[in-house]
């Protein structure tokens, strides 16, 4: 009896020790749970999110129109890992990943701006809600919207959320950009939570977003004038008409700009050499196209020098020189208007034994781009150097400040003056809508760059020039913010499907034979969300090209959304 009663009470104590063990261990892994470095969204103070969200989107759209999209819209040309920056070669899945991560700390900003009263918070949640988005589904067509975000809310559409249709993204940005429009009216003193030491785009000034915002609808609403002209033409009508209700930007100093700091990698312009550890080859794979540097030299356009460096050494090819003169790089000085210079001098034998013809090289003495979507493009024009990444004395390298960390002209410009006023002179001239004067709009689009790119002393000699007079033509118009896209290819690409301007001509290399119009859907979300993804590709239109992608014809980059279906655009 007595053993019995101790073998309960070794029971009970051992059960009373499991209990609490099993209550120090929930507390203990609920504190193991908690990230000590990052963000609790119960206690983060906005603020702190958004500075990332802000840094964030800028690296992401320099990244992209820097790169890969500057390569499609014939901006810039690599000799080196040429695939998806010359070729289109995307390997049939283009992620959307980095967008939504930061579309997440997005929304977490804008629901604890809302819980705390913050409006300023909320306004620019919004303008950065409406750009994200806006350019996810400028890149792939139907995507996650309604049900974006939610993944940590029960419920199958938000686990596997459906694809909304791209006019219902629109009309929500715009809604979003109407509302931060409201937002961000107040004058500075009066909202409660200042932003100015985590604004990297404006220092926290309101009214500098309130034109952005504006600004970017008109953006949206140009995207629309093909599709649905009537809501296109009164969304811009209404802002035009009302300036003091919906302000835009307007010159260049208002300009949505990010700079760069330049301490680490992480912060500084992407082709820098400081931080690269491959020696510089960032910088030294990336060289200028012709198809730019050939409208720059048409129009004698003084950012071509801002942009690009000349070649370091020229061809001359000579028919007075001896039988192989060229055969072996040699660099000889010369003069040429006055400057000091290098000559590669060239007999035509050496042409012939190459298999080459005049044609099929460059002798310009100042600015040589590589042609699109070469076939080895790193020996291109004769290159003393056959290498990726090669030191191709005979083209033009992109300007040396683009190998620094940091630099006054080294930003990620993510709406312009420029931008904004090719839009209203395209509306305008080309539409008929009330939008002002075309031709000042067309002038003043080029000013604002000028301006940007610290050319302004240039500007009267250009703009009086027979070559740069105002047509009135959308092909002048749309190819001038080509132009003025330089470094932020991004939105020239989502003109070009629009308008079909400026005319580009796939290189022989390329995966498809016409510049494409959209990204694959990423290979990610065709496993994991494949009833979705199929019935949003099934809603694409299929073209002649739509065979050339490397997912199928449906979610093919040559098969268009629903914002290109029915208007013969660009192709």
């Amino acid at each position: 009896m007595q053993s019995r009663t101790i073998y309960q009470y070794a029971v009970l104590a051992c059960l009373l020790t499991a209990a609490v063990f099993a209550v120090s261990c929930k507390k203990h892994l609920v504190s193991l749970n908690e990230n000590p470095n990052g963000a609790n969204p119960s206690t983060t103070n906005p603020s702190f999110v958004l500075s990332t969200v802000l840094t964030e989107t800028g690296r992401a759209y320099v990244d992209l129109g820097f790169n890969d999209l500057a390569g499609v819209m014939q901006h810039t040309q690599k000799d080196g890992w040429v695939g998806s920056h010359n070729e289109y070669d995307w390997g049939g899945s283009n992620s959307w990943s980095g967008y939504y991560d930061i579309l997440r700390n997005n929304q977490l900003v804008y629901e604890k701006a809302v819980e705390s009263g913050f409006e300023l918070h909320q306004g620019v949640s919004l303008v950065m809600k409406s750009m994200l988005f806006g350019l996810i589904t400028d890149l792939w067509g139907d995507a996650p919207y309604t049900h974006a975000l939610k993944g940590d809310k029960e419920g199958d559409e938000n686990a596997r959320p459906p694809l909304d249709p791209q006019e219902t993204i629109y009309m929500g940005i715009l809604a979003d950009l109407e509302k931060a429009n409201e937002l961000l009216s107040k004058p500075k003193n009066e909202y409660t939570s200042p932003i100015d030491a985590v604004d990297v785009y404006y220092q926290g000034e309101p009214s500098k977003w309130r034109k952005m915002a504006n600004s970017l609808a008109l953006r949206y609403y140009m995207r629309l004038a093909e599709k649905l002209p009537a809501v296109a033409k009164a969304g811009i009508e209404k802002i035009v008409a009302g300036p003091d209700q919906y302000p835009i930007i307007t010159s260049a100093a208002e300009d949505a700009a990010m700079p760069f700091i330049g301490t680490s990698d992480a912060d500084s312009w992407p082709t820098n050499s400081t931080y690269d550890r491959d020696n510089g080859s960032r910088y030294r794979r990336i060289k200028m196209c012709n198809t730019l540097v050939n409208s720059l030299q048409a129009l004698n356009d003084p950012r071509l020098s801002v942009w690009a460096r000349k070649v370091e050494c020229f061809l001359l090819v000579d028919p007075s020189k001896p039988t192989g003169t060229g055969t072996i790089y040699k660099a000889v000085d010369t003069i040429v208007a006055g400057e000091p210079r290098k000559v590669r001098y060239i007999s035509p034998d050496v042409l012939a034994s190459k298999g080459l013809t005049l044609a099929d090289i460059n002798q310009d003495e100042n600015y040589v781009g590589i042609p699109p979507a070469l076939v080895g493009p790193a020996v291109y024009n004769l290159s003393n150097d056959a290498a990726q990444a090669s030191t191709n004395t005979h083209v033009s390298w992109l300007s040396s400040i683009y190998a620094e960390p940091k630099g006054p002209l080294l930003k990620a410009r993510l709406i312009s003056a420029a931008e904004v006023h090719f839009i209203l002179a395209e509306a305008a001239g080309i539409k008929g809508w009330a939008a002002g004067n075309a031709e000042a709009h067309y002038k003043a689009g080029i000013q604002a760059s000028f301006a940007a790119w610290g050319v302004s002393d240039k500007y009267n000699a250009y703009i009086n020039s027979p070559a740069v007079a105002f047509q009135n033509t959308q092909q002048q118009i749309i190819e001038q913010k080509w132009i003025a896209a330089w470094s932020a290819a991004t939105e020239a690409w989502f003109d070009y499907k629009r308008t079909g301007f400026p005319v580009l001509t796939a290189g022989p290399n390329a995966k498809g034979p016409a510049v494409p119009v959209r990204f694959y859907y990423m290979l990610d979300e065709r496993n994991l969300n494949k009833a979705n993804i199929d019935a949003a590709a099934a809603k694409l239109e299929t073209t002649g090209f739509s065979a050339y992608g490397a997912n199928g014809p449906q979610n093919s980059p040559w098969s268009k959304p629903w914002v290109l279906q029915g208007t013969g655009k660009p192709w």
